[in-house]
């Protein structure tokens, strides 16, 4: 261990999206920059266990799906059992590789130096790093961000043996599809698989303490994402929590609900929330701890209780979103570098790679009465739009909320494939103070998804023409 750590301007730990941004930040400003990762290749939990490969495995299961829909006389009922799982996601080396290269080439480009080593806080300055080979080092940091992500939640009820058990990391390393699963709780990651898997032909239950998945969603959404889960098969049931789980390589996965019913499958995923990963970290020594939620506490700008520290993306609990991480890291550093930063924005889309595809921005209609005693709601079901029935997606809807006048847009929620790149408009329409009838005024290609704004737009200014002849 060298007897004199070497100092740096800024010390990034994890080299997740959060972390990788905040690196590159510190740097272009021309500061030392250390970005520590663990793995022997960057890009955390988004490039190698969560976002890529489950997004390109969706790839697959809405390509079967939408054979079976389209040339159902000549299309699967479903892949098979039999079906490797990994060849289903045949582009994914190819998808990593890209990106991967894509982020060392930054790092490269702005003199950021990267060491794979696991670290440990020695002081609130001073970080012990140890190596593949064991050998130790001590880096000091003027500023010091972690940026280590989060991994699933492990229930001490639930016996996860990565086998028959899984977590949302290890799913993905089933060797063959398996002929039903139960997947236990109802967040993103729980529906954006249970979907997936689904599609593929697999039997799926969802299971959740909630009355509907994914709560933080417009209910109307929600209960229509439920609508065509059960719709396709699969199977919601919401407003039990498990009472038990067993592993029996005879019967497969027991789960045993609090309101009497017992549900069987070959496989179960739990999917019951993620925590701060900072095992090892020694947090105490920086004098930082995580919070009840299990998550490191932070103001606006990443700062934690020791001034000098920053943590970022999903070490810091929700949206623990790709995106918004990115922006973590970019706003603790040019904070700790005394430059300004943007406001904080909260018009923040949500997407949800489910099947069909779920997007969100700003508030939902329950949210805008609340706030505003009222709301105006147009909407745009996909129905009424060519393109809909050209992808075959008439099931999909686009609703905007409006202020109690029905001009100013207060948010918008899309169910359909497509819904997360549709939502953009909404969101620079809201950033910008665009009114609904910017959406009336323009022309759209056509045939589009994006017409259906046009159409809950004039379904926005029908309803509030209504409201001004009845009083």
């Amino acid at each position: 261990m060298n007897a004199v750590p070497e100092h740096f301007d800024f010390v990034v730990l994890g080299g997740g999206p959060a972390g990788h941004k905040a690196a590159v930040q510190g740097a272009k400003a021309g500061k030392r920059v250390l970005l520590v990762e663990r793995e022997a290749r960057i890009g955390g939990e988004c490039v190698h266990r969560g976002t890529i490969p489950s997004k390109t495995l969706r790839e697959s299961a809405v390509y079967f799906a939408g054979l079976r829909k389209r040339a159902a006389n000549l299309a699967p009922q479903g892949v098979g059992r039999q079906v490797l799982v990994t060849s289903l996601m045949q582009r994914l080396e190819s998808v990593e590789q890209a990106h991967e290269r894509y982020l060392e080439n930054q790092l490269v480009r702005n003199h950021v130096e990267l060491r794979q080593s696991r670290a440990a806080f020695v002081s609130p300055s001073e970080v012990e790093l140890v190596d593949v080979n064991g050998g130790k080092a001590r880096v000091t940091g003027d500023t010091i961000v972690i940026a280590t992500g989060s991994r699933p939640r492990a229930p001490s009820d639930v016996p996860i043996d990565h086998e028959r058990v899984l977590d949302s990391d290890s799913i993905l390393s089933m060797i063959y599809l398996p002929q039903s699963l139960i997947v236990m709780g109802a967040g993103v990651i729980a529906s954006e698989f249970a979907t997936i898997f689904q599609s593929l032909g697999v039997q799926v239950v969802m299971v959740d303490k909630g009355e509907r998945p994914l709560g933080f969603l417009d209910p109307e959404i929600s209960d229509r994402f439920v609508s065509r889960f059960e719709r396709d098969g699969g199977r919601y049931i919401g407003g039990v929590k498990h009472e038990s789980v067993t592993n029996d390589l005879i019967t497969g996965v027991t789960v045993k609900l609090s309101d009497g019913r017992t549900l069987n499958a070959e496989r179960a995923l739990v999917a019951l929330g993620r925590t701060a990963s900072v095992r090892g970290l020694n947090l105490g020594a920086a004098g930082l701890a995580v919070n009840d939620r299990g998550f490191i506490t932070v103001d606006v700008n990443g700062q934690t209780a020791t001034p000098h520290i920053y943590a970022v993306g999903d070490v810091v609990g929700p949206p623990a979103l790709a995106t918004s991480s990115m922006d973590q890291g970019r706003r603790a550093v040019r904070h700790a570098l005394g430059l300004e930063n943007h406001v904080a924005t909260t018009t923040i889309p949500v997407g949800v790679y489910t099947i069909p595809e779920i997007a969100s921005v700003g508030l939902t209609e329950t949210e805008a009465v609340k706030r505003h005693g009222r709301a105006v709601v147009g909407r745009a079901r996909f129905d009424e739009i060519a393109r809909g029935h050209i992808n075959g997606e008439t099931d999909g809807l686009l609703k905007l909320v409006c202020d109690p006048e029905g001009r100013q847009i207060l948010g918008a929620h899309v169910i359909g494939e497509g819904a997360t790149e549709l939502v953009h408009l909404a969101q620079i329409a809201m950033i910008a103070g665009l009114e609904v009838e910017t959406f009336v005024d323009n022309i759209f290609n056509f045939p589009t998804l994006a017409e259906a704004y046009r159409v809950a737009a004039l379904d926005v200014v029908g309803h509030r023409m209504h409201l001004r002849a009845v009083g």
